[in-house]
C-alpha cells in the first residue's frame, strides 16, 4: 500500500510526496534528504520556536485576533505572563520566522509564519494519526 500526500490548488497537483521511503526512487531521496540538509539551520530554528507551551498558547492566541496581530502587554494581560517571558518567548518565533513585529511594537505572523505553524502542528498532528492507523 502507498500512502501519498498530495498538495492540491484548484484540482491542480502542486506536489504529490509518498509517505513511505520504499515509495521515493533512491536519487529523489538522496537529494530530498540533501536539501533538508542544507537548510537544517532554518528548521531548527522554526521547531525550536514550537517547542514551548507556552509559544504554542502566544501563536494560539493570535489566531483568535481578527488581524492575526497582538501587542506586547496583550500577551501579558490575556495569557498571565510575566513581561520576561513574553520578551523571551516573542524573540524565540521572531528568530524562528514565524511572527514579526510591526514600527508599532504589535506582533503578527510573518508572511510565511501562519502557514508554516498550520502545516507542522495541525497536519502533521494528523498524519500521524493516519500512520498510525496504516
Amino acid at each position: 500500500m502507498s500512502v501519498k500526500l498530495l498538495l492540491v490548488k484548484n484540482s491542480r497537483v502542486l506536489m504529490e510526496l509518498p509517505l513511505s521511503a520504499e515509495a521515493w526512487p533512491q536519487d529523489l531521496l538522496h537529494s530530498e534528504l540533501a536539501s533538508f540538509e542544507e537548510e537544517f539551520e532554518r528548521f531548527t530554528k522554526l521547531f525550536d520556536a514550537l517547542s514551548h507551551r507556552t509559544r504554542l498558547r502566544m501563536v494560539k492566541r493570535l489566531f483568535e485576533e481578527d488581524d492575526y496581530t497582538l501587542g506586547f502587554t496583550d500577551f501579558i494581560r490575556e495569557l498571565g505572563l510575566n513581561p520576561k517571558i513574553v520578551w523571551q518567548n516573542t524573540k524565540k518565533l521572531c528568530e524562528g520566522g514565524l511572527l514579526e513585529k510591526d514600527e508599532n511594537g504589535k506582533y503578527s505572523f510573518s508572511e510565511a509564519g501562519r502557514a508554516e505553524f498550520l502545516m507542522l502542528s495541525l497536519v502533521l498532528r494528523h498524519l500521524r494519526e493516519i500512520f498510525e492507523s496504516v
